[in-house]
């Protein structure tokens, strides 16, 4: 049960009316009409905003909007009084019943509260993480991994059909490096002391990989020259960077459905294709650009070049697709990749990039747009950096990696639920600061312990019931006295309880994970602030050992409780703590 989108229906059905008894025009959009919680709680249960923003479509007052609509939702079982606020919007209380309403539908079916079809079976295409294949996973592919996934899993729990992928980019010159880093470490392994210049590999992670080359190969390669073996050492080493960040991954509990290699693009005529798509479109020339925003002329030489018409589709300048000598940009494979995932007939894809990829946005969507034919859409979503904390100062680098921290060492720190959490704390676009004390201390300032801390509380009052004889099965509870919820606190808790499917839906709406952490840590809190309540006010203790039946009815708001926390903390992807240690 979506209360919010019940009373949204409701509000809806009401303008209608309206329509038809000419207190509104017909044609009519409601798509921004809202119903949510209102900032005062002291202002209502929902409010809406449906007067106001159909006053100048229908050239009416918001409050002749607003006294007409009052009317008809009063007609309603569901709601127990509207006032009007301001100049026309609209508060709502609802009638107490309707939070036992959303507490049995729960009951009566854990596994399906919150889940929604508003993805309609559609496909989409998430890609995540895509890190070069030159080392280990650092803390700033750790954010994207993790929003790239719990995004997915939103996106899956709403009813998109999803598809995780990861591009390997395995056709840079970033390879070639990797390949002579690893061939020194290669060396290294047959007794030779090497010594790595600037734009090498020098952590140690790679000091395996040459010793398995060395297994693999003997000495063949020693004292030849780099075009006998570059080609093998380069896959040989892709093969291995790839093993390596796949481990990091499943550590975090991630799982790729596609890993899609850019190498495969070359001479293999897809490029070739992606282009031929765009020139049959007309959006493929021959011609010369400007100076770039701070080049001066005297600086910038104009070149002919093959040039993508992006400016038809929003982007700043036509970008170049193909250099005068004939090679292709770095664009080129980037737009053949994305030919292909549109080729795959997916509805929707959705890329998650470093925040140095800024640049990238309106020349990717605008290649979408042109390659689709306006068919598939694509958002792109950008990823803050992170700063690492530790005692109050900035955490040192990794001796492994040799310039980084990586995700293996942050998961062995604080954990892979801990890590998940807190990356999503804040929005994407926004910088995290992640502090080693903060997550690993036991108080409301760390939000994972806090929501965590919640759940285990509950699982602790399940067992103590069961313990002492009481029947809490989600049947039994379903059939208790759910009316009987009557303190400010409790109903609190289950309007806050309600709020789930609505948040669900706009977290997936927007592409905003983070949504759900936030929501999480704000149910947590109105939970944990019923218990203390409890601590002074027996009455509202969850536990009445003399009387079962408000035992049962308190323990049912709990359990409901419960299940949203771990909805929510399984759709990020984080596993609810049964008791706390």
């Amino acid at each position: 049960m979506n209360v919010f989108g019940e009373i949204r229906n409701l509000v809806i059905a009401s303008l209608e009316k309206m329509q038809v008894s000419g207190d509104l025009p017909d044609g009519l959009s409601f798509d921004l009409v809202t119903v949510e919680p209102p900032k005062n709680p002291d202002h209502g249960d929902m409010a809406t905003n449906a007067a106001m923003v159909l006053s100048s479509p229908s050239m009416k007052k918001p409050l002749d909007i607003a006294k007409k609509l009052l009317m008809y939702l009063k007609e309603s079982p569901l709601i127990s009084g509207v006032d009007i606020a301001g100049p026309g919007f609209l508060n709502i209380n609802l009638e107490p019943d309707v939070w036992g309403m959303v507490l049995r539908t729960i009951l009566k079916d854990p596994k399906a509260y919150g889940r929604s079809n508003i993805g309609d079976a559609k496909t989409v295409n998430v890609e995540y993480v895509s890190a070069n294949p030159t080392g280990p996973l650092h803390i700033g592919h750790t954010r994207g991994a993790v929003f790239g996934d719990a995004l997915a899993s939103l996106l899956d729990f709403v009813g998109f059909d999803v598809t995780r992928e990861y591009y390997i980019n395995d056709g840079g010159a970033q390879v070639d490096v990797l390949a002579r880093s690893v061939f020194l470490r290669y060396l290294e392994a047959h007794g030779q002391k090497v010594a790595f210049e600037d734009g090498t590999y020098p952590g140690d992670y790679l000091i395996e990989v040459g010793q398995a080359l060395k297994a693999k190969f003997g000495d063949f390669f020693v004292g030849k020259e780099e075009q006998v073996w570059l080609a093998d050492v380069r896959q040989f080493s892709i093969v291995a960077m790839m093993k390596l960040i796949k481990t990091d991954l499943s550590a975090l509990g991630i799982k790729m459905d596609i890993y899609f290699s850019e190498k495969s693009l070359y001479g293999t005529s897809r490029i070739e294709e992606a282009i031929t798509n765009l020139r049959d479109k007309g959006l493929i020339y021959e011609g010369t650009l400007e100076a770039p925003k701070g080049k001066s002329d005297i600086d910038w030489e104009p070149r002919k070049q093959t040039l993508f018409k992006s400016t038809k589709y929003g982007d700043d300048v036509d970008r170049p697709i193909q250099k005068s000598d004939g090679n292709w940009t770095y664009f080129a494979p980037d737009v053949a990749y994305h030919f292909d995932k549109v080729a795959r007939g997916y509805n929707h894809l959705i890329d998650v990039f470093g925040a140095d990829h800024s640049g990238y946005v309106k020349r990717m969507k605008a290649a979408v747009t042109a390659l689709s034919s306006g068919q598939t859409s694509l958002d792109i979503k950008l990823i803050q950096l992170v700063r690492l904390f530790k005692n109050g100062e900035p955490f040192k680098m990794s001796k492994r990696a040799g310039t980084f921290v990586t995700l293996r060492e942050l998961v062995e720190q604080v954990g892979a639920d801990a890590t998940r959490f807190v990356m999503l704390t804040r929005k994407n676009d926004a910088s995290l600061d992640f502090d080693f004390d903060k997550v690993l201390e036991q108080t409301k300032e760390n939000p994972i312990f806090y929501v965590q801390y919640a759940h285990a509380r509950i699982c602790s009052v399940m067992r103590r019931a069961t313990d002492i004889g009481l029947s809490v099965d989600d049947n039994t509870l379903a059939g208790s006295d759910l009316n009987s919820l009557g303190d400010s606190s409790e109903l609190s808790l289950a309007a806050k309880v309600a709020e789930f499917p609505r948040l669900v839906e706009i977290a997936a709406r927007s592409n905003e994970p983070h949504r759900i952490a936030f929501y999480l840590y704000e149910l947590a809190s109105d939970f944990h602030s019923l218990w203390n309540k409890g601590n002074d006010q027996p009455k509202l203790r969850f536990l009445q050992e003399e009387d079962p039946a408000t035992s049962r009815s308190k323990i049912a708001l709990i359990r409901c409780t419960a299940v949203v926390i771990s909805t929510g903390l399984g759709i990020l992807g984080v596993t609810p703590a049964q008791e706390m240690r």
